[in-house]
Order: structure tokens, then sequence, then C-alpha cells
């Protein structure tokens, strides 16, 4: 009797714990960025198939993006953004890795703003930051979108002096991820 007493609290333990262990997840995540100067051809891109996934039990948030993902509407300046800038033969991805500050599954309703404190690493660098994120529950599914300011110098990126007074010192970024129950 005991034996079985013991199992069944066992089993009750393993399940809460498996319970607070879900991961949601996207492979069409969406992360757009513009780095634009007035006056000068526009520089944005926009990448729809990057990765993302959320422990809930944790608050462990992970996203990866494929720079050769990025679409601008001039096929040169794609082409130069992937061959010189960022190098993506030799630096593929981009991703980040973190933990949203205070985050609790059970009590996401509407929308809420967090801190998703990471490493960010581009270009072969990796930078600590703190990202401000609205986080939300619709359905069965959770969104996580985001908002924040990279500089290239931060990461290595050298911009030739010919082009550096058509793009930005600083990056705008955003990110939209729906993520599902997995």
């Amino acid at each position: 009797m005991k034996t079985i007493i013991v199992l069944l609290i066992f089993c009750f333990a393993f399940a809460v714990t498996a319970i607070g262990q879900e991961k949601f997840a996207t492979k069409t995540g969406e992360i757009n960025f513009e780095a634009s100067v007035p006056s000068f051809e526009e520089v944005k891109a926009e990448n729809n198939n990057v990765s993302a996934v959320l422990e809930t039990g944790t608050g462990n948030f992970a996203a990866l993006a494929l720079m050769k993902g990025f679409r601008f509407k001039v096929a040169l300046m794609e082409e130069h953004f992937n061959e010189n800038y960022i190098e993506s033969s030799k630096y593929p991805k981009a991703t980040f890795k973190g933990k949203i500050q205070d985050f609790d599954y059970f009590e996401l309703s509407g929308e809420k703003e967090y801190v998703i404190n990471g490493t960010f690493n581009l270009h072969g660098t990796d930078k600590t930051m703190e990202v401000p994120a609205v986080i939300s529950k619709e359905g069965e599914d959770v969104w996580v979108t985001a908002q924040f300011v990279l500089k290239p110098e931060e990461f290595n990126i050298k911009i030739p002096s010919i082009v550096s007074k058509k793009i930005a010192d600083e990056v705008n970024v955003s990110a939209v991820f729906k993520l599902q129950k997995q």
C-alpha cells in the first residue's frame, strides 16, 4: 500500500512539473529592421522565417534568424548586406537567448509588458541586452512582440565610409512571434 501511495505522489508531482514546462514555438516569426536616413534610399528589410521558443515553466525565450532570410526592396542592397556588412557566409545567423523577468504563464491574459534579459549574438559578437516586450495570450497561442535598437559598431559590423552617411547609426528592430503549443 505504501508503494502505491509513493507511486501516486511521484506521478502527481511529475504531472504538475510537466504542465508547468510547456513549450510554445514558431518557425514563421517576423523580424523587421530599418536603418534609413532622410533624403537617401530606404534601408529596410524583413525576415518572415524566424524561429522562436518559449518555455512557460522557466520563462526562457530564444529566437534564431538566418541572415540570408532578410529581404530588401532592392536586390543590390540585399547583396551588399549579406556579402559586405553581415558576412552571411561567415556569420549565417543571429540569435537571442534570454529569460522573461517575472513571467508566469498561468497569470497571462491580455497584453502585459515584460523585460527579457539575455544575450544577442550577431556577426559573431555577443551583447547582453534588456529587451522590452509585450506578451499576450490569445486562445491557445502566445504572442511576443518587441522593439529595440541595435548599433552596428557594437557587433563589429564595418560600414564603408562611402555609404556611412546613407545608413543610420542606430538600427530600429521590431519582432513579432505567434507561438503555438508544441
